[in-house]
């Protein structure tokens, strides 16, 4: 009676036949095994994370200026990174940091881009960090389960 919570969000999951197992992750969701639109690992977007996080950073160091770096730079970085997330994702469907690494975020439920909604949605999921460290089986953050999202390969 316990285990469908004390065993963790697996045992909350129906029964399934082992013939019935997905055998890579994305399949129950049609992307491929490997190559281009298969699933990207936590890797490579923690490195876009950080390279959006040096470029919005710069940009706030640039607008607070060299006197003010103490002080109120963290929150204009975070509005900088917010912005660049937002913009970006919901128009190239990509912030530059994914595009550097060669990731890019696409909708689930069709080949549409990912739309203002979603990725605004996305970047104040993300600004709570705790969305992104929870992952399903195939290793969707809570962010993208939310908005019906996916981050991919691009390349």
């Amino acid at each position: 009676m316990t285990g469908s919570w004390l065993s963790g969000p697996s045992a909350a999951l129906p029964p399934r036949d082992s013939a019935e197992e997905d055998k890579y992750r994305g399949e129950s969701l049609g992307l491929p095994e490997t190559g281009p639109d298969s699933l990207v690992r936590t890797g490579r977007r923690v490195a876009a994370l950080f390279v959006d996080w040096l470029i919005a950073y710069g940009l706030a160091a640039l607008v607070v200026g060299p006197d003010e770096l103490q002080g109120s730079i963290s929150t204009v970085t975070l509005g900088f990174w917010m912005a660049i997330g937002i913009g970006a994702v919901s128009y190239f469907g990509f912030t530059p940091g994914q595009f550097f690494v060669g990731i890019r975020v696409i909708r689930i439920d069709g080949p549409v881009r990912v739309g203002l909604v979603r990725a605004a949605a996305r970047s104040v999921l993300l600004f709570f960090v705790v969305p992104a460290l929870f992952n399903d089986t195939d290793g969707r953050g809570m962010h993208d389960r939310a908005t019906g999202t996916a981050v991919v390969r691009s390349r």
